[in-house]
């Protein structure tokens, strides 16, 4: 019962934080607002398990990975903050988060390697719940959280293409979506 009520009150969180993009069908913060759900479905089901025999090669790999997803995020963030040049130009899309409203296309830091750390970060952090307490169910939550990243990544470069135009498009041919080098 406490698992429902506290899903629902996270959902409604999820929502109001999301209320823009949800009003915006296509937009890289719909597919988003539901990666994020998907991701929180994810951790109710494993929530349980999370500090469950903590040595055990599962729990080894989902701390790791957990770890690890924190580090394009910090990067990510920090380069959009620090490089991107925010600014109420941007404001043609009420989607985008403040620090997203970046007026600069960022290539350097780590994105020089990669075009979406912030999604990579999300996608080591589904593997990592995931891997909480590897089942049938939560593979086919992380596997539905993945596809709705995938999508939230390529609705974020359809709109930085319409914004920043060729320049993105040459700064995609010269990176990879998520990890470096591979994908």
């Amino acid at each position: 019962m406490w698992n429902w009520i506290v899903f629902c009150f996270l959902t409604l969180f999820l929502i109001y934080i999301s209320r823009t993009s949800l009003r915006l069908p296509y937009s890289h913060g719909f597919y988003r607002f539901f990666a994020w759900e998907f991701m929180l479905a994810l951790f109710m089901l494993n929530g349980k398990f999370w500090f469950q025999n903590p040595f055990a090669w599962n729990q080894i790999i989902a701390w790791t990975l957990l770890f690890v997803a924190l580090i394009p995020l910090a990067f990510g963030v920090y380069s959009l903050r620090s490089r991107g040049k925010a600014s109420a130009n941007r404001e043609s899309d009420p989607s985008l988060f403040t620090f997203e409203k970046t007026t600069q296309l960022v290539t350097s830091g780590v994105y020089k390697y990669i075009r979406h750390p912030l999604y990579s970060s999300l996608l080591l952090l589904a593997l990592g719940i995931f891997f909480k307490h590897p089942s049938s169910a939560g593979g086919v939550l992380t596997i539905i959280a993945i596809l709705f990243l995938i999508a939230t990544a390529k609705a974020d470069e359809a709109e930085c293409i319409q914004f920043f135009g060729a320049e993105y498009q040459n700064y995609m041919q010269k990176t990879k979506r998520f990890i470096p080098f591979i994908i």
